[in-house]
């Protein structure tokens, strides 16, 4: 308990020395779809991203929607190369009856290998997986509520082997993994059929 408390203090501490960077979607026009993000899917089926107006948004007044229907439909954020930093958004799952979900991605080589941490409110569960050559394995995972049709943050702190992720201001996993190394993308990622709004993305490197 104490070495996953020391992980976690760590992780705050190292954010405090980042200069981070801050996407909230609003300069660009409703229905369109954003510069600067690449979007994808890791398997197959659609990948549809677009720049809607919500009045619920945390930064209004726009939001940045994923509303296809893929394995894993992804976003990446162009000119990112970070090894060691954060990556952290608001989301908000507004359906899907296989899933209701929203995460980050760090250390994307391509659409096919990247690291991801996810909430799912049809399983009230936080999630961190490795994803090689699009098959995506999970070591470690969380229970909490995650409601649906709310807004919520999802932050993830990696440095070296070390991944610490927080949902709405609470560390919820601290893990190890040794997968990918190298510098990559940071960006968003759903699944399946969920609808999914986000807003603030945010990032930054040590």
């Amino acid at each position: 308990m104490m070495k996953t408390l020391f992980y976690a203090s760590l992780a705050v501490s190292t954010v405090t020395l980042m200069q981070a960077q801050t996407v909230n979607f609003d300069d660009v026009e409703a229905g369109s779809a954003p510069v600067g993000w690449t979007a994808a899917v890791t398997g197959k089926g659609d990948t549809r991203w677009t720049i809607e107006k919500d009045a619920t948004a945390p930064s209004p007044p726009n939001v940045f929607k994923q509303s296809a229907e893929g394995t894993y439909p992804i976003c990446l954020r162009n000119g990112t190369k970070i090894r060691d930093g954060f990556v952290e958004v608001k989301f908000k799952p507004v359906s899907g009856k296989e899933d209701q979900a929203g995460g980050v991605i760090w250390r994307a080589q391509d659409k096919d290998n990247y690291y991801i941490a996810r909430a799912n409110a049809l399983e009230d569960n936080v999630t961190i997986y490795h994803t090689i050559n699009g098959k995506r394995v999970s070591f470690k995972n969380a229970n909490t509520k995650v409601a649906p049709n709310q807004w919520h943050t999802l932050r993830v702190v990696f440095v070296g082997n070390q991944f610490t992720v927080t949902f709405d201001g609470k560390p919820v996993i601290t893990a190890n993994d040794d997968k990918i190394k190298d510098a990559g993308q940071v960006g968003l990622w759903t699944k399946a059929d969920s609808v999914t709004l986000f807003d603030d993305f945010r990032y930054g490197a040590q």
